[in-house]
C-alpha cells in the first residue's frame, strides 16, 4: 500500500481516534483537526505512546476560508492530502416542537457544511494526481431517522446525497467518495448513557452487542486503500444488523 497523508475531521473523539490510529498503522501520515485548545497535546502524547506519528491543526470546521487556509499550511508543511475523512460532528438533541433555529444551524453546519468546507480544498489535487479518497462519516439515523434528531438525521442524510453526486464528477479521475453509516458504537458517549437505557439499545442490534470503533476504523482502511478503486457512491452500513437498506 503506498504511504499517503491523510487528513481526518474530528479525530480525537472515540471513533475519530481509532480512525487515525487504523490509518497510522497503515503508514499513512495522519493530520486530524481540533476547535479548541485544550485537549490536543494529551491527545498527541496518546498518538506517539501507541507509537503512531500524527499532527494536529487547529481549525473551524464551519469556516471555509479557515478550512482552505489549514489545507494550504498541511500541504505547505507535510505535503498535498490524498485521503480525506469527514468525521467531524455534533449533535443537538430536541423534537422538532422544541427545536431551535439556532441548534438546527449548528447541526448543519457542523456535520454538513464542514464536508463541502473540508473537501472543497482537497479535491482538485486528488484530481490533478490521478488518486483520491473522500470518506463520509454519516449515521445509521442518517438511513432511518430518529425521534428527537432532525437535524443531525437530517445532516446526515444529505452527506451521502453529497457522495453519491461528487462520486459521479470523479470516478473517472482515480477519486473514489464513499460514505460509512456506524450505528451504535461502544465510544464514551454511548457508554456514558444510563445502563438501562443502553440495554434497550442493545436488545434492537441482532449481533446483540454494540459495535466497536476499531471496526469503522477497518473499513475506513480499506475505503483508504488502493484495493478499494471500485467502489464509489456507496453507503457502507456497520451497524449490527439494526437496520438494511
Amino acid at each position: 500500500m503506498a504511504k499517503r497523508i491523510a487528513l481526518v475531521s474530528g479525530g480525537m473523539g472515540g471513533i475519530g481516534t481509532s480512525i487515525c490510529k487504523a490509518l497510522a498503522a497503515a503508514g499513512h501520515t495522519v493530520v486530524t483537526t481540533y476547535s479548541k485548545p485544550g485537549k490536543e497535546q494529551a491527545w498527541l502524547a496518546d498518538m506517539k505512546e501507541a507509537g503512531y506519528q500524527a499532527y494536529a491543526y487547529q481549525c473551524d470546521v464551519t469556516d471555509t476560508a479557515a478550512c482552505q487556509a489549514m489545507v494550504e499550511k498541511i500541504t505547505q508543511d507535510l505535503g498535498p492530502v490524498d485521503i480525506l475523512v469527514n468525521n467531524a460532528g455534533i449533535t443537538r438533541d430536541a423534537t422538532f416542537k422544541r427545536l431551535t433555529k439556532d441548534d438546527w444551524s449548528a447541526v448543519i453546519s457542523t456535520n454538513l457544511d464542514s464536508v463541502f468546507n473540508m473537501t472543497k480544498p482537497v479535491l482538485d489535487g486528488m484530481v490533478d494526481r490521478g488518486w483520491g479518497r473522500v470518506i463520509n462519516i454519516s449515521s445509521i439515523n442518517g438511513q432511518k431517522g430518529q425521534f428527537g434528531q432532525t437535524n443531525y438525521s437530517a445532516a446526515k442524510a444529505g452527506m451521502h446525497g453529497f457522495t453519491m453526486a461528487l462520486a459521479q464528477e470523479v470516478a473517472k479521475k482515480g477519486v473514489t467518495v464513499n460514505t460509512i453509516s456506524p450505528g451504535y458504537i461502544a465510544t464514551d458517549m454511548v457508554m456514558a448513557v444510563p445502563e438501562d437505557v443502553r440495554n434497550k439499545i442493545i436488545a434492537q442490534i441482532p449481533v446483540g452487542r454494540l459495535g466497536k470503533p476499531e471496526e469503522i476504523a477497518g473499513l475506513v482502511t480499506y475505503l483508504s486503500s488502493d484495493v478499494s478503486g471500485f467502489m464509489t457512491g456507496a453507503n457502507l452500513a456497520i451497524n449490527g444488523g439494526q437496520h438494511t437498506m
